[in-house]
């Protein structure tokens, strides 16, 4: 493959509209990087011996949120104007990071990370669902691609930034920049066009909401046999996912006693894998299908973490490498198929059920991985990778690999 066509992707960055979208999303992930490095230091400055419980609380708090509320936003972004509810999200979520500079109990963290993370289930999927309206259909598999790099290089670099910034300010003071990273990227997407609304919308749709509004989502979503199969291979890659982050510790400082920085190394192996798919999902879209994608990256992140508990520090960062690559070849192929599958009118409230549902996933995961990693420490990896490959063995022998049918309607630029 030609080297140039790694850098597709960044020629979607001349589309005007989408380039200040994409800013703005690079703006909020290193906020989203400061808030949890902050976070982490404010639970241990708030409760010492018992920073993990909060975390895991917090970050329980935050699956909930977009389980409940993720759902009603993408039926939001359906009817209402996206750049309002974009906006409004950003600010909001400004205000609330603002506050947790003074904050002196644990149940004030709480409020605020359920607070801010609802108002994210409703910035993401608004997000989610505006891609495929500003961009072409050519553009629009490359911005996703290089919208996902990007979130999964900083997921990698991220930490590191937010760390130094933590040390020169102090545990407190890292709110306040990272508060006004939401500031910068709301006004990014305040001088978008006047208009975000999804003028698809049928003019006879019932505008109460009610639970069935509120559910359609999840019917188009599941009912769609591309897009259901896709979802199950989610679950897959969440499993393996799940492992990796909340078990990698424990193998590489408990079972091969190796240093933090070692550690870094291997979480940091799996981010570029992730990124480097994303980049090459970019160049390749138009030659592999999506369902091809799909089940490549599900059978890859699952079979890499199968021998993890025998391998050394070199085969560990190369499994991860793969693993890496195998979760954002699922996650990207999933997000092209739903706009791609979903008539312009319904997209964000497809995007909405989807977001609450790749989160479920995760809300069985983690416990999943918890107790492997608790009651199996030197086969947590090997236990839990055999649960990936019965669900992706379920998921063939049921679902099969659907045929792609033809978009119902084709993404549509704006600019």
């Amino acid at each position: 493959m030609p080297a140039s066509s790694l850098f597709a992707p960044f020629r979607s960055l001349r589309n005007p509209v989408f380039a200040r979208l994409y800013a703005a999303q690079t703006t909020s992930l290193l906020g989203d990087a400061l808030t949890w490095v902050g976070l982490a230091l404010l639970a241990f400055e708030l409760g010492g011996s018992h920073s993990a419980q909060i975390l895991a609380f917090a970050l329980t708090l935050r699956v909930t949120a977009f389980v409940l509320l993720a759902p009603l936003a993408g039926l939001l972004a359906d009817r209402l104007n996206r750049k309002t509810i974009m906006v409004t999200a950003d600010i909001v979520r400004m205000v609330i990071i603002g506050l947790l500079p003074f904050v002196t109990e644990v149940w004030q963290v709480y409020v605020l990370m359920f607070t801010v993370n609802a108002f994210t289930a409703f910035f993401t999927p608004t997000f989610q669902a505006t891609l495929p309206a500003v961009t072409t259909a050519d553009e629009m598999p490359q911005a996703l691609s290089l919208s996902s790099a990007t979130n999964e290089l900083l997921g990698v670099l991220g930490p590191g930034i937010a760390g130094a910034v933590a040390a020169f300010l102090g545990t407190r003071d890292i709110f306040y920049i990272d508060a006004a990273t939401f500031l910068i990227s709301g006004i990014l997407i305040f001088t978008l066009p006047a208009r975000l609304r999804n003028e698809e919308a049928s003019v006879n749709d019932d505008e109460r909401v009610t639970v069935a509004a509120v559910l359609e989502g999840t019917r188009l979503l599941w009912r769609n046999a591309v897009m259901r199969y896709a979802l199950l291979l989610e679950l897959v890659a969440a499993v393996s996912g799940a492992l990796i982050l909340v078990n990698t510790v424990g193998l590489v400082r408990g079972q091969l006693h190796l240093p933090e920085a070692q550690y870094g190394w291997v979480m940091a192996a799996f981010g570029i894998g992730a990124t480097a798919a994303a980049l090459l999902a970019g160049a390749l879209t138009r030659r592999i299908a999506h369902t091809t994608f799909l089940i490549l990256g599900a059978v890859l992140t699952s079979l890499a973490v199968l021998p993890a508990n025998h391998a050394g520090l070199w085969p560990l960062m190369g499994l991860w490498l793969l693993a890496g690559a195998g979760q954002n070849a699922v996650n990207l192929a999933t997000q092209t198929l739903i706009a791609e599958q979903t008539d312009t009118a319904h997209q964000g409230r497809v995007y909405g059920a989807h977001f609450a549902w790749s989160h479920l996933w995760w809300a069985f995961a983690y416990p999943l991985a918890g107790f492997l990693g608790t009651r199996f420490a030197t086969g947590s990896f090997r236990y839990g990778g055999l649960v990936a490959v019965a669900l992706l063995a379920g998921t063939w022998l049921l679902a099969r690999r659907p045929a792609e049918p033809a978009s119902p309607h084709p993404a549509v630029s704006s600019h």
